[in-house]
């Protein structure tokens, strides 16, 4: 199964790319972040139109995610637990051919002096808590794919010492990162390659002509979807286009089980 996370930055915005690249890539699943709508405003026709079934936690303006799926989507989850009182739409999880797959929209959390740092910091021990108390528990393999806004070390960045203060590369950002996959998850792009690898260039300052981007976009497997783990790349193609989101995709293969 080829799963693949893509931040569009808008999807009526980057729909012609979107559609493009999904007709081009083809992915069985696609986690999407930034929608930047409300559900009823999300372009469900022309995505079925390519044989995905969708699952869907907008916003309008702000946030947003979803999973596409050219197989049956179930028992699908929006929200992230932990926190009632917060509305953002940055999660959405479901279970899909006996693997369970989220879609993360991990807070940015600039300017670190503001609420946003602690709102993010929060958030990333929600997460932590979830995986911990109930993903693993369950023993259903699962994925969790999308922008997490986490810089994980010095290789993902073209310029860390410039980097050294933001909220996506400070110590306790990389620490509540590591806490994550210490909990026996594995990063599935850095397992397979040590080389540099990047997923967002600003749109500021000429970035992508010079390749001076950071590699935010992650996916974080279980155990028994880490022993599937055939491949992961990232699709930098889109980012070259005209009207570009600042992320490109990134894609991963897992075996599915043989009964």
């Amino acid at each position: 199964m080829k799963i693949a996370t893509f931040n569009v930055n808008s999807i009526k915005a980057r729909l012609p790319r979107l559609l493009e690249w999904l007709s081009l890539a083809a992915p069985d699943v696609v986690l999407l972040q930034e929608t930047k709508t409300v559900d009823d405003d999300f372009p469900a026709l022309e995505i079925e139109a390519l044989g995905y079934a969708l699952a869907i936690h907008g916003q309008k303006t702000y946030n947003g995610v979803a999973i596409l799926s050219k197989h049956p989507i179930g028992d699908v989850r929006r929200g992230l637990p932990g926190d009632p009182a917060d509305e953002q739409a940055r999660y959405i999880e479901a279970t899909i051919r006996g693997l369970r797959i989220a879609s993360i929209y991990l807070p940015n959390g600039n300017p670190v002096d503001s609420e946003k740092y602690p709102y993010k910091l929060a958030w990333m021990d929600r997460l932590i808590a979830h995986v911990r108390d109930t993903m693993l528990p369950s023993e259903i393999p699962f994925v969790l794919g999308g922008d997490y806004n986490v810089i994980p070390a010095d290789l993902d960045v073209y310029d860390p010492r410039s980097w050294i203060g933001d909220a996506l590369f400070r110590p306790e950002t990389r620490a509540k990162f590591r806490a994550l996959v210490y909990l026996g998850l594995t990063e599935a792009w850095r397992a397979l390659h040590t080389e540099h690898g990047y997923t967002f260039w600003d749109y500021q300052a000429g970035r992508w002509p010079r390749d001076e981007g950071l590699r935010i976009d992650h996916f974080l497997l279980s155990p028994g979807a880490a022993d599937r783990l055939q491949a992961c790349e990232i699709d930098r193609a889109p980012r070259g286009k005209d009207k570009a989101s600042d992320h490109t995709p990134v894609w991963c293969e897992i075996r599915e089980e043989t009964t």
